[in-house]
């Protein structure tokens, strides 16, 4: 990826020699030309992309706790497949629905930022049109204070994308914001091959791996908030006459005047089924509230695990819980929250939650329609913040996440940076962010390391039992016994006298009053 100057369309392409066009129609042709082996039609290297560094290239993807990962595998029965032409040529094709990759091109403003935010940030893009299904063939980065009106990269940039989809063999461009509608038509025209922005290449995401009822309601509402004032309408020949019998002249009582549209007619189905949604969302909300009520009504502690999608909350949930959750070396590989309980090596109880990785830019209506499960980010006692520390501005992720925190009211939870993966980060960034996070501590969720540090951490954060009691239990109550070993409380000294036994415990306010009358005045 280059930082290219303007060109404008009287800039004269360079004459393109036999192996470069060899190379172009092999690429349109669909052979199996790997796509940082063909050459750019302009003569010059750029490098294409090289590896999406928002996506770790490790040599193992899985630890023995991640479980058999049997949902992993049904979703990549379904992949798409590099190389493959959309004539079939066997049948297995069919058999396995086999999809040809769609072929992008990448593109991105530098508007302020250095130009190595500018890359990353194309690199995180180009990472997450991979998981989406896709071949990232190219990308260009344009400078310029603010996106053009009309095209977003201006006239000049736009006709040098053309020449680079052209080029390549792609069939989509990705640019790297949010584009107006008029600036996405106005590129389209240009190009003269689909675009997509970067909010639309997210909400695919979402929809291809919410598995839940409710997920799968959430991410609709999110595409049809995006999807509203995008339509596109084809004019008046498209209107709907009022009803009533028609004359042969197309006339008649009750049928003329404009009526209404069929973008109008879009519109309106599109609200209603929002407005469905919503009401749908409304009444799962309070399913997931008794829960959590009744988690506080038992003073079980929580703690969320949150951080940057593909940061390895999962893995670490998998880790420390065995929960078999799904890891996939993908941005946005898991998007319903998974609830596991876990204790302290005392035996005092509290539950895991993994949520819904962040992202920079995320879009304002993936926010609104996931609010409900955010909320167990904002009600938990702990939050485990989780960091890539081998991606290249580590910095940049704590920050776009702590934002989504401070959204969803969750800025006053109090915080722990777990700075993971450190078997592939580099040590100076480690020491750098450790002398930068006052409260961290540094774990490999896929090797292990690091993780009894975790496990004291959260120990020393959760809430603790805080009424102190010294009680005589008579041997005919070993029920209260027993729950005094159950994981809400904390027993300090145990004895066994004549009478019964004798316990100094520490226990939360809704067992001691149910302990009042054992209490010891000796």
């Amino acid at each position: 990826m280059t930082n290219q100057p303007n060109a404008g369309s009287d800039s004269a392409p360079k004459d393109m020699s036999p192996e470069e066009i060899q190379a172009v129609i092999d690429r349109i042709l669909s052979k199996d030309v790997p796509a940082h082996k063909a050459v750019p039609a302009s003569g010059e290297s750029r490098g294409v992309l090289g590896a999406a560094q928002a996506i770790s290239r490790q040599d193992s993807e899985h630890s023995s706790y991640d479980g058999d990962q049997q949902d992993l595998e049904e979703r990549r029965a379904l992949r798409r497949t590099a190389g493959l032409s959309t004539e079939l040529e066997d049948v297995t094709e069919v058999e396995y629905r086999q999809l040809r990759l769609e072929r992008v091109v990448l593109a991105g403003l530098w508007s302020e930022g250095t130009l190595a935010d500018a890359e990353n940030s194309l690199r995180e893009l180009a990472a997450l049109a991979e998981t989406a299904g896709s071949e990232v063939l190219d990308g260009l980065v344009q400078r310029r204070a603010k996106p053009d009106p009309g095209t977003f990269l201006g006239s000049g940039k736009a006709l040098e994308l053309k020449d680079i989809v052209m080029s390549t063999g792609a069939d989509t461009v990705v640019v790297d914001a949010e584009l107006a509608p008029s600036q996405r038509r106005g590129l389209e025209d240009i190009v003269k091959v689909k675009v997509i922005d970067r909010t639309a290449l997210i909400l695919d995401i979402f929809a291809q791996h919410a598995k839940s009822r409710e997920g799968k309601a959430q991410v609709e509402l999110a595409q049809l908030e995006y999807l509203l004032p995008r339509l596109r309408g084809w004019g008046e020949s498209m209107s709907r006459q009022a009803g009533g019998q028609v004359g042969g002249a197309g006339a008649g009582m009750g049928s003329r005047g404009p009526g209404e549209t069929k973008i109008e007619l879009d519109r309106r189905r599109i609200r209603t089924r929002m407005a469905k949604l919503r009401r749908e969302i409304a009444a799962m909300k309070p399913a997931r509230e008794t829960k959590r009520a009744n988690r506080r009504r038992n003073a079980v502690p929580s703690v969320a695990i949150a951080g940057y999608t593909n940061a390895g909350k999962s893995s670490l949930l998998n880790r420390l819980t065995d929960a078999g959750v799904l890891v996939e070396n993908a941005l946005f590989a898991t998007l319903d929250p998974t609830v596991r309980k876990a204790e302290t090596a005392d035996g005092l109880g509290y539950t895991l939650a993994d949520t819904v990785g962040f992202v920079r830019s995320l879009p304002t209506q993936l926010v609104e329609a996931f609010r409900s499960t955010l909320e167990e980010v904002a009600d938990s006692d702990l939050i485990l913040h989780v960091v890539d520390a081998s991606h290249p501005d580590p910095e940049g992720q704590i920050a776009a996440v702590r934002s989504v925190f401070s959204e969803v009211d969750a800025r006053k939870v109090p915080e722990i940076i777990v700075l993971n993966k450190v078997d592939a980060a580099d040590p100076f960034v480690v020491e750098r962010l450790r002398q930068r996070e006052p409260r961290h501590v540094v774990v490999s969720a896929r090797t292990g390391q690091g993780i009894s540090e975790l496990l004291k951490a959260i120990s020393e954060s959760i809430p603790r039992p805080s009424v102190k009691l010294e009680l005589l239990i008579p041997y005919s109550r070993g029920d209260l016994l027993s729950k005094l070993h159950e994981t809400d409380a904390e027993i300090l000294r145990l004895e066994h006298e004549e009478e019964g036994t004798r316990a100094l415990v520490m226990v939360r306010e809704g067992l001691a009053s149910e302990l009042e009358s054992f209490i010891s005045n000796d």
